[in-house]
């Protein structure tokens, strides 16, 4: 447990994710809605894997695989799909020290590659329009073994606890 006020509940997970109730979703849930939750993955990156692995097999390609979830950010109303696990690309983009369109060197980009394919698909996918899965064509990401761990702060980088 994190926090809890005014009937929130934020929480960490056993995977590091830090988000509202846990992981724990009552919606979207089927037929049983009300009775039952989703609950997240018990590792989310093996998850990516077995899909990856299971349209190699069936269809002969090796397509890089995000597993996302719905999460809400500090200081802003709505939320995204974020990232919750990876199979076949790395998800971040380390861009320090590379230089700007302008020339500048850039001291803190570290892009969230993954957290923006999820998000990117869930504007397809729809939040209530039951799609499962969403091919995201044309996106600029790096190929790679990594573990959506990679994307979370450590606890001595943590400026929020």
């Amino acid at each position: 447990m994190v926090r809890m006020q005014n009937g929130v509940l934020i929480t960490e997970t056993a995977h590091g994710f830090v988000c509202a109730n846990g992981g724990i979703d009552a919606s979207n849930v089927g037929p049983a809605s009300g009775s039952v939750v989703t609950l997240l993955p018990v590792d989310p990156d093996a998850s990516a894997t077995r899909i990856r692995t299971a349209i190699r097999a069936r269809y002969g390609v090796d397509v890089p695989v995000v597993m996302s979830d719905s999460f809400g950010r500090p200081w802003r109303w709505g939320i995204i799909d974020v990232a919750i696990g990876v199979s076949g690309l790395l998800p971040l983009e380390d861009l320090r020290g590379v230089p700007d369109a302008d020339g500048r060197v850039m001291k803190s980009t570290v892009r969230a590659v993954a957290d923006e394919l999820a998000s990117a698909a869930e504007l397809t996918l729809g939040k209530t329009a039951g799609r499962p899965v969403a091919l995201v064509r044309g996106a600029s990401f790096t190929r790679g073994e990594a573990t959506i761990r990679d994307a979370l702060i450590p606890s001595e980088n943590d400026l929020f606890r």
